[in-house]
């Protein structure tokens, strides 16, 4: 899959202990690390690493120092004990748009030398400029949709307590992106989540139409967070506190669940 745009719909909706729903259309990219250097080149108003109406930095995600992801990444797939000589990586993202961007969540989609999907990586960033990425391994035989378990562990909304388990499904991308995001507590149900896309080339008219058109989408995504907590805090949801970590980057290995949870 090479670099492109999603185009598509966010939903939320929370179950306990009240019900709480939202639903925003968001243009997201698919860019593929080995490809930052042409598309920098090659495409009007995109630009790797400095200044552009639409950017890609790669200070934005990984260890959060400027260093290329590639390096990074292979780094934590070798500490998950996958060993796979990676032929791409691609990472789904906002972008940053006239300079500030807000990522809740980056998923890093890794590739063998046969193109076949054998890793992900959930970037999840919460707005203490705190991330932490949930290494997994992607297990498709015989199934058409990834379906990936791991327990919470890092602190996103003060409404969600730290003790659950997220469950993910997703079909890989291709030209439609469907993927959604169960949190449970106990075995129960607090949070689904979804994004459905379509793709669209990423080209210089395809970049200028998506600035122009959505110029205020980062500022969008973290004004609709605090919105929505505002609500939910005039609403009386349980809060929980935060404590800051001692590191901005952090990260752990999750193996892959079997449990059969497909997307139609």
């Amino acid at each position: 899959m090479q670099s492109c745009f999603y185009e598509g719909l966010v939903t939320h909706r929370r179950f306990r202990p009240k019900s709480h729903h939202l639903r925003y259309n968001v243009c997201a990219v698919l860019l593929n690390l080995d490809e930052l250097e042409s598309l920098d080149s090659s495409l009007l108003g995109f630009s790797y690493n400095h200044w552009a109406p639409m950017a890609f930095h790669d200070r934005d995600h990984g260890p959060l120092d400027g260093s290329p992801l590639r390096p990074w990444v292979q780094t934590k797939l070798r500490e998950a004990g996958l060993l796979e000589d990676c032929k791409a990586i691609t990472i789904l993202c906002y972008p940053r748009l006239f300079g500030y961007v807000f990522d809740p969540l980056s998923i890093y989609f890794c590739y063998d030398q046969d193109n076949a999907l054998f890793a992900t990586l959930y970037e999840v960033c919460n707005t203490y400029s705190e991330r932490h990425t949930y290494v997994i391994p992607v297990d498709l035989r015989g199934k058409k949709a990834i379906t990936q378990t791991c327990p919470k562990k890092h602190y996103v909304s003060p409404f969600i307590d730290m003790s659950g388990t997220y469950k993910f499904t997703m079909l890989p991308p291709d030209n439609k992106m469907k993927f959604a995001i169960r949190y449970e507590d106990n075995n129960t149900l607090v949070l689904a989540a979804s994004f459905v896309a379509q793709a669209t080339p990423l080209s210089s008219a395809s970049v200028i139409k998506f600035v122009c058109s959505s110029p205020f989408q980062s500022f969008k995504v973290i004004l609709g967070i605090h919105f929505e907590a505002l609500k939910m805090w005039i609403q009386r949801f349980p809060v929980f506190s935060h404590t800051h970590k001692s590191e901005r980057a952090t990260s752990s290995v999750h193996v892959p669940s079997r449990e059969k949870d497909p997307i139609s």
